[in-house]
């Protein structure tokens, strides 16, 4: 079994994991065709901005991942995933875990991330021609999730704004990071930023620019495509990513052992 936590998006405002059932399921299809036998999503389901605001969705994901640790013994073989807010969460969770003094033993495998909202508020978040996203929404919806504005200056609030290089290195999971994103969205520029730097940074980073795409185009062609070879592209190709670091594997003593962890936005 290959776990997967997955934290999905919605600007920390909308959405649920209900939206994202039809998408979950596939990529579980899809996963099992790749080779795993038994792979498992664990999506979380996160409280949403006005109700809490940070650090609740980030100690709630915090929770998720170690209720995942508990059942997967080996933390190599956990996938994180999200996209958007999501995909926020789990750089956040990621840059706290590395704080914790069991943090390289608890590391996940992977982190694969689609259309991650890297930094909350930066004149750098701009509106494309293409791009269904409004940067001044989401900007409100940042500061709304942050509390103040002081806190839009914290890593784990904004995750964009952390520029040590060892902090990253030291967040990284032992496989490295996946970056999933379209050339035309909103949020592209930060992306490119952080690509960048985890790079030098010296972590291991794997990278899809769909060309001509919008933001979490994996997500969006699955609704809105119009054949089933362009509707789950992106998933297909984010699990090809996921197989070059975490190998399927068929049986180990006679036991399937295979798992997958992804996370809501």
């Amino acid at each position: 079994m290959s776990p997967s936590l997955t934290d999905l998006g919605g600007g920390f405002s909308m959405g649920s994991t209900y939206f994202y059932l039809e998408f979950l399921l596939a990529w579980l299809t899809i996963l099992q065709k790749a080779g795993y036998r038994n792979p498992a999503i664990f999506a979380l389901e996160y409280t949403l901005v006005p109700d809490e605001r940070y650090p609740t969705q980030l100690e709630q994901t915090a929770v998720g991942y170690d209720h995942i640790c508990s059942i997967v013994k080996n933390p190599s073989r956990i996938c994180l995933a999200g996209d958007s807010a999501g995909a926020t969460l789990q750089l956040s969770l990621l840059l706290h875990m590395s704080q914790t003094s069991d943090s390289m033993e608890r590391r996940p495998g992977l982190a694969t991330l689609i259309s991650p909202w890297a930094t909350l508020v930066t004149p750098r978040n701009r509106d494309t021609p293409s791009d269904y996203l409004n940067a001044d929404s989401l900007h409100l919806y940042g500061r709304q999730f942050a509390g103040t504005q002081a806190k839009l200056k914290d890593p784990l609030v904004s995750p964009g704004v952390c520029k040590d290089r060892e902090w990253w290195m030291r967040a990284s999971p032992s496989g490295g990071y996946c970056f999933m994103y379209g050339s035309e969205e909103v949020f592209g520029p930060e992306v490119r930023d952080l690509i960048s730097l985890l790079r030098r940074s010296g972590c291991a980073v794997r990278v899809r620019e769909e060309p001509g795409q919008v933001h979490a185009w994996p997500v969006v062609s699955l609704f809105l495509a119009d054949t089933q070879e362009e509707r789950t592209k992106g998933l297909r190709d984010l699990t090809k990513m996921i197989t070059e670091v975490i190998e399927p594997i068929v049986h180990i003593d006679g036991i399937e052992n295979d798992m997958s962890y992804v996370r809501r936005r």
